[in-house]
């Protein structure tokens, strides 16, 4: 028997939490590299907090989403050890992409490199935190849907990168982020939409509900704290304190014979009288244009 799927038992409550932990993963990672393209001696650990917020903000989205999946009339479980393997596929997947557009560039051949095996580790996240659900029947997928959400993970994730090496701005990364957190969970919910359930028994609806909300809410505490320390370390980060912007123009250079870099030139290689020194003195003439050493008499 088909089972009746629900992707949203507890309304817009799941989808816009979901969207919005997208979102805020990605801002971080997006934050978090920029720094590290403004910080070579510590780039490394500038992008491995991008990639970790990123991929926590991946893993939580999806598990967010995943507290409204029902399956009317069965009970649904998770596999621990499988759930925490999703985890660290997100983020050492989102670890390789960022690592290498962060030290070689974000050329085109780059980043479709990076954005397929991000892209293709995002889709194999999703499909094994989905095959660690128990339920009393048989989940199956239709595959041209499949190969849509795949499709959507690499697009996604190459968008993603290019805009981790291509925007600086903060309110231009925040624009970004909300591009982003919309093509992670869109692909979230196209997986979902190739979902069906072939029952081989029946068990207590409720029980599934609590059963499951109990769990993932205790898998979402440690990426959420995660994400809630990166934010810390990137809102209390000197440049965001002082409200430096992400761009920044080299000391013009002083140009040839306009003097010392200590006082304004006179055009000419002379330094310019400075306050608190004697002004410098020239000979003074009469307007008749005589020398002062010469005599008149009165």
């Amino acid at each position: 028997m088909t089972a009746t799927i629900s992707n949203f038992h507890y309304g817009a409550v799941t989808p816009i939490s979901a969207y919005l932990l997208a979102c805020l993963g990605a801002a971080l990672g997006l934050r978090c590299t920029t720094r590290s393209l403004r910080r070579p001696h510590g780039r490394a650990r500038w992008l491995a907090l991008g990639a970790v917020s990123i991929g926590c903000g991946i893993w939580t989205m999806h598990f967010i989403a995943m507290i409204g999946f029902s399956i009317q009339g069965a009970l649904v479980s998770y596999d621990t050890p499988r759930t925490l393997l999703s985890l660290a596929v997100a983020i050492a997947v989102v670890a390789i992409g960022v690592f290498l557009v962060g030290y070689r560039g974000g050329s085109p051949a780059n980043l479709a490199v990076a954005g397929t095996i991000t892209g293709l580790g995002v889709a194999a996240m999703h499909y094994l935190g989905m095959s660690a659900i128990h339920t009393a029947g048989a989940l199956h997928y239709d595959t041209p849907t499949v190969a849509l959400s795949v499709v959507i993970a690499v697009v996604a994730a190459t968008a993603a990168l290019w805009a981790a090496v291509s925007i600086h701005g903060l309110w231009a990364s925040l624009g970004a982020s909300l591009v982003m957190g919309v093509a992670v969970t869109g692909m979230h919910y196209t997986g979902m939409a190739a979902v069906s359930v072939h029952l081989t028994g029946q068990t207590s609806a409720a029980a599934a509900h609590t059963s499951l909300m109990s769990f993932l809410l205790l898998m979402l505490a440690g990426p959420l704290a995660v994400l809630l320390i990166a934010a810390v370390i990137v809102m209390f980060d000197p440049d965001m304190m002082l409200g430096d912007s992400d761009s920044w123009d080299p000391p013009a250079s002083t140009p040839h014979g306009t003097g010392s870099g200590t006082g304004t030139g006179t055009g000419t290689g002379t330094p310019a009288w400075q306050p608190g020194q004697h002004p410098p003195s020239y000979p003074s003439y009469p307007s008749s244009g005589e020398h002062p050493s010469s005599s008149r008499s009165w």
